[in-house]
């Protein structure tokens, strides 16, 4: 599955944005995404199993209990992909940025007139 094939599911967005912050129980992630989405513990086990085998999650066990974190390499396989267009976008933005920064000018031969309220 392609990096944002998993990104593009609301459920895992926000698993991750939820490990982001640190390593969470399964029990924890549960909880929050059940409550945020209505949906079953099963059905966010399922979004857990595809964020693990992508590479976007780990998993250690401990006891009784699974803890989840970040994986890396997800991550930086979407940013990789990224990186190709960032040049793109960076040149285009520096471009707004001087344009901006040079104000707004009106078009050859228009006169601007203010309106005055009464």
């Amino acid at each position: 599955m392609h990096a944002f094939d998993v990104l593009g599911d609301p459920v895992r967005r926000r698993i991750l944005e939820l490990l982001a912050d640190g390593e969470r129980t399964a029990g924890q992630v549960t909880e929050v995404v059940r409550a945020e989405f209505g949906i079953s513990q099963p059905a966010v086990s399922q979004q857990l199993r595809v964020l693990r085998e992508n590479g976007f999650a780990t998993v250690r066990p401990q006891g009784t209990r699974r803890f989840y974190a970040v994986d890396p390499t997800g991550p930086a396989d979407a940013d990789a992909w990224l990186s190709r267009l960032r040049g793109f976008w960076s040149q285009r933005l520096d471009a707004l940025d001087t344009e901006v920064a040079r104000g707004r000018r009106p078009a050859p031969g228009h006169t601007t007139t203010r309106r005055t309220t009464p």
